[in-house]
């Protein structure tokens, strides 16, 4: 089916009482496996790039590539913008059809975040698409951009934030963090509270290092959107690896690519699979 908007998303995911993995892609051969495995599970996704990543494709082209294979499944996706840090990134991603986008504005002091993401807010709403926004600091690194520290969500903020603001999702720092190299530890407690607060569903980033069983009961705290980026890309590069240790002088890139793009298919599987180990529906 063609691509769809976000609050359709939204509105399957909560209906079905599920989690829609938030799966960050680069190129043609992650694009491919990170949708095989979303059709394989019959679960609605979100299929997303970060600005870092659009010099490689740019926003219309990744466009292209999403919609051509999405046209061909029967499990419903959008096309989702991650860490736009700029309105600039938010409108070009809007133009080119994006079907929801993030507002990442979380660098800034609350005043300003809430500023900014109004304004996110106010330009979206002319294209019908969802906003997220990020409430608190996610530590750790998201491809070349380092948070220090763990500014964790402030649960009194949620409310005034989420109504001054109007966004459709909120993206929040509750011990996770981006890449794999710190150790994420998920406050349970303040999780729970934001939800019994948060008028919007929730989002957690960093969902590569965190362990199964705190990833399934995810569905049960207002989460209905998972990203996940750095394990799927730690697979593509170790599928390429493998084939050059196996065979240093093998110059068939096309098997190659394919073999980077089951890598990640296989990944994202998994993280659907464990994402819904608690929920309402199963994985096929």
């Amino acid at each position: 089916m063609p691509l769809v908007n976000g609050f359709k998303i939204i509105d399957l995911i909560k209906e079905r009482h599920v989690v829609a993995g938030a799966f960050n892609t680069t190129n043609l051969e992650t694009t491919i496996g990170i949708l095989n495995a979303v059709e394989r599970s019959g679960i609605p996704a979100f299929i997303q790039i970060a600005p870092t990543n659009i010099s490689i494709s740019g926003y219309e082209y990744i466009y292209d590539m999403v919609a051509r294979k999405a046209a061909t499944m029967d499990t419903p996706v959008t096309l989702h913008l991650d860490h736009g840090k700029s309105f600039e990134s938010v409108r070009s991603a809007t133009q080119a059809g994006f079907g929801s986008i993030m507002t990442d504005n979380a660098k800034y002091d609350y005043e300003e975040n809430v500023l900014h993401t109004a304004a996110a807010v106010e330009y979206a709403k002319g294209y019908g698409i969802p906003v997220e926004a990020e409430l608190g600091a996610i530590a750790g690194k998201e491809d070349d951009d380092v948070t220090n520290g763990n500014g964790k969500t402030n649960p009194e903020q949620v409310i005034d934030f989420v109504e001054r603001t109007g966004v459709d999702l909120l993206a929040v720092a509750v011990g996770n963090v981006h890449g794999l190299n710190l150790d994420p530890n998920i406050d349970f407690p303040l999780l729970k509270k934001i939800h019994e607060i948060c008028p919007v569903p929730l989002v957690l980033h960093g969902a590569s290092g965190i362990p199964d069983d705190q990833i399934a009961e995810m569905v049960n705290n207002g989460v209905i959107k998972i990203n996940v980026a750095s394990d799927l890309r730690t697979a593509y590069i170790q599928a390429g690896g493998k084939d050059y240790e196996e065979e240093p002088d093998r110059f068939d890139l096309v098997n190659v690519a394919l073999d980077a793009e089951k890598a990640v298919e296989e990944v994202v599987y998994k993280k659907i699979h464990v994402m819904n180990m608690n929920a309402s529906a199963t994985v096929q």
